[in-house]
């Protein structure tokens, strides 16, 4: 048998003879570096596409090749479940008591038995249990679970961050960043948004691109804010108050902040920031085989997910120095969906983009699916290998044909349609056609069999079994990151959010912090009133300006301002922004309605007509009246030295 063996190869079966129908010798090593020009894989439920990418992987992984692995279905939970020993005490915990009575064994005689089925199977395609050892030594593989504690928790909130340097100054990858990452947080929002026409894309898109190009940070509650008040004028030739009013502002800003405290939305909020270097390395320089699980996700919440990831894997790729080897691998296990033909969802963009430029950078992506109709093979004319595995229906073989064309016609290379109309009618389970542009012809094989027991997919408790001892040794850092959202208005330390209409401004606060001691803005009302005094028989028309004060509390009474502090002092000195370093009490429910600054203001006004008296002195004997503001013992004065000047 041939060495596979070597570095640079990746050992993924042998050549089938479709004519006999056997297995030649000739192994099939496939060139590593071919798969920075990417690749597809296709086949149907049941073709053996899972078994062929995890064996793809589990080489890269040996090679010393780290990959990021979305899994949209479960099954690249399997990675895990590989056994040095191949003991059935190994293989029990994990097989599927439904196989088992199909079977018409019990569980221990259906792990005895995928023990020995795993043994032989190895040793039928020339892979010792050494192998096994290797591969787990090689690289440490990972679950993670976005929005779920399943496996190890992973946050996106530092996904707004400031891109690098790279992107900042490339104009066309800075409109792709932030029409990105606005169309992903919309899609979250279940809002399928028109990058052109939708005044919420055109809104976030503006409020990311000018913050991003301040330096600034954009979090989840400063978006929400930036909603509210834009840090710009105009959007193109139009204000903004006539291009997006204010009152459907505040309304969109609600919906999100609504998402953000919702408890579904805490998870989110928990785990890791999505750092791809680090989900590709451990922080000694350990490679990482990390499977990024969102099978518990909603659509909306897998499709929000995958865009920030994507945009992560093209920020990431762009700081990297070019090279012509095999640096990373992005896999995703089913792409239904994430890159149709006709429609854009936000996944589209980066995956493109990736699929265009990633290349020169090192970074091979390989995109599998069961679905070959709803797939944008323009698009993937980008790659340079193609998988072929068992399709289910004439439509399907004519879509992949379609693409395979493209692709070797866009690679210069010659294509037989008839003959791969032949080739397709006839693959079994595990035969798959390759096409790959960097090689003389296609070639038919076998898949070798995987180190990887596969068991199917693999259910939220078993990952969670699975990632017991990493999640047991995470970092306190990697707890919840609610400091960093300052979106909920109930939360302590967060920005609240006000009403159109409202004025927010921040009393400047007097001296330095002490020591250690945090800067906490507790809400108030602050009110300005003018008063005019007037009593025509007494020669009175005064006009008074007053400061009013009050500290805001949950509930809002008609009598609530007979505990204001009133006085005729000016206005405190005030500014339009917080403090950065500022934390935020909570704010009352009740001003969180608009309504409610109109019945507090009404509420002011009687308050001031009732309580509010211009005290004046009077000497009926002489029918003289102090003036407005002057004290008794002047106006004592006052009469008394005229009285002496009547005299």
């Amino acid at each position: 048998m041939q060495d596979y063996e070597k570095l640079g190869v990746f050992y993924l079966g042998k050549r089938f003879n479709q004519e006999t129908r056997t297995i030649e010798d000739d192994l099939l090593l496939y060139d590593s570096k071919d798969l920075t020009t990417h690749a597809v894989c296709v086949g149907m439920t049941g073709s053996g596409k899972t078994g062929l990418c995890l064996s793809l992987l589990e080489e890269a992984a040996i090679d010393g090749i780290p990959a990021i692995c979305i899994d949209p279905k479960g099954d690249l939970g399997n990675l895990m479940l590989s056994f040095p020993s191949l003991k059935p005490g190994d293989f029990k915990p994990w097989v599927d008591p439904a196989d088992a009575t199909r079977a018409g064994l019990t569980p221990d005689e259906y792990a005895t038995k995928m023990a020995k089925v795993w043994k032989e199977g190895l040793a039928a395609w020339g892979q010792p249990p050494e192998r096994i050892a290797k591969f787990r030594d090689a690289v440490d593989v990972s679950i993670y679970t976005p929005a779920s504690n399943a496996g190890l928790p992973l946050t996106v909130l530092k996904s707004f961050n400031v891109p690098g340097e790279a992107t900042l100054r490339n104009n066309e990858a800075m409109r792709e960043r932030v029409s990105a990452a606005a169309s992903g947080l919309l899609a979250l929002l279940g809002i399928d948004a028109d990058p052109m026409q939708s005044k919420e894309h055109i809104l976030l898109a503006t409020i990311l691109d000018r913050s991003w190009r301040e330096g600034k940070d954009v979090d989840l509650g400063t978006l929400i804010r930036l909603i509210q008040k834009p840090n710009f004028d105009k959007v193109g030739f139009l204000d903004v108050e006539s291009f997006y009013p204010s009152k459907e502002r505040f309304a969109f800003a609600m919906s999100l902040n609504n998402l953000i405290a919702s408890p579904g939305f805490a998870a989110w909020m928990e785990g890791e920031s999505l750092d791809i270097q680090r989900l590709l390395y451990t922080p000694e320089g350990k490679p990482r085989l990390t499977v990024i699980s969102i099978a518990h996700l909603t659509d909306s919440e897998r499709m929000f997910f995958v865009t920030i990831l994507l945009n992560e894997m093209v920020a990431w790729m762009r700081n990297q120095t070019g090279t012509s080897s095999l640096r990373a691998i992005l896999y995703m296990d089913e792409v239904f969906g994430y890159f149709p033909p006709t429609a854009n969802p936000p996944s589209k963009i980066p995956m493109l983009t990736l699929l265009k430029q990633a290349r020169a950078f090192g970074l091979g992506v390989v995109l599998a699916t069961q679905n070959p109709v709803d797939l944008d093979y323009k698009g993937l004319s980008n790659a340079g290998t193609w998988f072929l595995g068992r399709l289910q229906t004439e439509r399907d073989k004519a879509r992949v044909l379609e693409g395979l064309e493209g692709a070797s016609t866009a690679a210069g290379a010659s294509f037989d349609r008839g003959k791969m109309e032949r080739i397709l009618a006839g693959l079994g389970n595990r035969v798959f056609l390759m096409n790959n542009v960097h090689d003389d012809e296609p070639v038919v094989f076998q898949t070798r069999w995987a180190l990887s027991y596969l068991r199917g997919p693999i259910s939220r408790d078993q990952i969670s079994i699975l990632m017991a001892d990493k999640k047991a040794s995470l970092p306190a850092s990697s707890g919840p990151a609610t400091a960093s959202l300052g979106g909920g208005a109930s939360d302590a330390g967060a920005h609240p959010i006000l009403p159109p209409g409202v004025n927010e401004t921040f009393v400047v606060r007097q001296g330095s912090l002490l020591g250690n001691a945090k800067l906490l803005y507790r809400p108030g009302l602050l009110a300005t009133a003018r008063l005019r005094f007037a009593q025509a028989s007494a020669g009175v028309d005064e006009l008074s300006d007053f400061t009013i004060f009050l500290k805001a509390v949950e509930e809002i009474s008609p009598t609530i301002w007979d505990d204001a502090t009133i006085s005729t002092d000016a206005e405190p000195e005030q500014d339009d922004h917080a403090d950065e370093d500022g934390g935020f009490a909570s704010l009352p429910s009740e001003l969180n309605r608009a309504k409610t600054f109109t019945e507090l203001q009404a509420a002011l006004k009687d308050h001031l007509y009732r309580t509010q008296k211009l005290r004046l002195w009077k000497c009926p004997e002489l029918k003289e009246v102090s003036n407005p503001g002057e004290a008794e013992g002047d106006f004592r004065v006052r009469i008394t030295q005229g009285v002496k000047e009547n005299r």
